[in-house]
Formats: C-alpha cells, sequence, structure tokens
C-alpha cells in the first residue's frame, strides 16, 4: 500500500517534507490534474476521509487561519484546522508545520498573518500531555516529535505524531 501526504496551502505544487508515494494538495483554488483539491480550511474542513493520510505538512499556511471568527457564530477556526488534521491522519502519523512564528518580525508584519505562533503553541495547546487547546474544543493528541528554528530563524519547524486518545 502506497503511503500518502497532504499538503495543506499547497498553491500550485503540493510539498511532500517526507517524500511518501502519493501527494495531495488543498488549496483555495481547484487544479484536479495535479491532485489539488479547493477548501477554505479557515471554514471548510478536509475534504478527505478519516485516517487517510499517512503525514500532513503545512508550510507558510498556518498563520493564515484564523484563531477566532464570528459567522454569526464563534467558531475557533485554528482549533477546528488542527481537529480536521488529526482526523485525516492515521494513527501515528505526522504533521510537519513550517511556519514564521514570534519573535521573527516577518510573523507579523504581513497583515495575512492572523494567527501569531510561538514556540509554546503547539507543545502547550495541541500535545498529548498538556492539551490546553482542548478547553476550545481540540479532541486530538499529538506527541511533539521535534521543534526547531529554520536557518533562517523566521521559520519555526515543528513536528508531531497522531497518538491514540486516552
Amino acid at each position: 500500500m502506497k503511503r500518502k501526504t497532504l499538503d495543506l496551502g499547497c498553491g500550485t505544487t503540493p510539498k511532500n517534507p517526507f517524500e511518501l508515494e502519493e501527494v495531495y494538495g488543498i488549496d483555495i483554488r481547484d487544479d484536479v490534474d495535479a491532485g489539488i483539491r479547493a477548501a477554505d480550511l479557515a471554514i471548510e474542513p478536509i475534504p478527505f476521509p478519516d485516517d487517510y493520510f499517512d503525514a500532513v505538512s503545512a508550510f507558510d499556511f498556518i498563520e493564515h487561519i484564523p484563531r477566532v471568527i464570528y459567522t454569526p457564530e464563534r467558531r475557533n477556526c485554528f482549533v477546528e484546522l488542527m481537529n480536521e488534521i488529526y482526523r485525516v491522519l492515521k494513527l501515528d502519523g505526522l504533521l510537519y508545520s513550517f511556519t514564521p512564528a514570534h519573535p521573527a518580525p516577518e510573523a507579523l508584519r504581513d497583515p495575512t498573518h492572523v494567527n501569531i505562533i510561538t514556540e509554546e503553541t503547539f507543545p502547550l495547546y495541541f500535545d498529548d500531555k498538556h492539551r490546553m487547546a482542548s478547553a476550545y474544543g481540540f479532541y486530538g493528541r499529538f506527541r511533539i516529535e521535534e521543534q526547531r528554528w529554520h536557518e533562517n530563524k523566521i521559520h519555526l519547524i515543528t513536528i508531531m505524531r497522531k497518538v491514540a486518545p486516552d
């Protein structure tokens, strides 16, 4: 069975950081020929079934997902996206996040960056120990496998593994 990866906000070329055999992408626009599906992940679910992917990646994407919107009811979009990533990943699947993060000025100066990530965001809110995002509806659990600054000192690289719920 071929292992599958999904790249969120992929543009015209989905990335494949774990070099898996099948590569899919999601972007705000649709390009069926390239294996890219259209979805606005700030408000729509990931259009794939549960436990479908061995890996999910997000390069310069998560910072564009609002933390909260009112439509008219309040939605915690970032938490909902993290639930969706958890849902489509297979058990032990990996999430690779490459995100401009605070305190890098680049994380703050782009007006389309509406979700500011820090070194503590994933380990405190979406991990399998602290799970602080559960107060906002997060039901998943990720083990932090690695977190480090990219050599450019702008992007925080975080690799998390889906673990089973308690």
